[in-house]
């Protein structure tokens, strides 16, 4: 395994707190990483609320890149409060593409961290309507 994907699952791993943000919110149950096209390192965990206004770790990741000024994404991860690794859910994956539609198909992301078993956003989402 490829030694940047230790490195992200760490960090996905670092922002797992679950918890209660309040009597209808709860938070970082789900922990994920984004290596931008530079290299840097982005995370995000997932917010829950009572309504469908919410947010998945992933997403909130990719917000913190675009946040930090960068928009083109490499690899990403989310990481379940047992240290499972999860595939990006169709919002997840949606925002990947409109966010790079010329080349969302080359973004990498983990599916079974044990397993060290990767795949393209690509083959995720073969035909997507972009």
């Amino acid at each position: 395994m490829d030694e940047i994907w230790n490195t992200l699952y760490t960090a996905a791993k670092a922002v797992l707190k679950p918890r209660n943000v309040s009597e209808i919110i709860e938070a970082a149950g789900v922990g994920a990483a984004v290596e931008s096209v530079s290299g840097k390192i982005y995370v995000g965990v997932c917010i829950d609320g009572a309504c469908t206004l919410g947010i998945c770790a992933e997403r909130n990741a990719i917000f913190n890149m675009i946040t930090n000024g960068e928009d083109s994404i490499k690899r990403v991860i989310a990481v379940n409060w047992d240290g499972k690794v999860l595939a990006p859910c169709g919002a997840c994956r949606e925002l990947m593409t409109q966010l790079m539609p010329k080349e969302y198909r080359n973004i990498e992301v983990m599916l079974d961290y044990e397993g060290n078993r990767v795949v393209t956003l690509g083959e995720l989402t073969p035909e997507w309507w972009i």
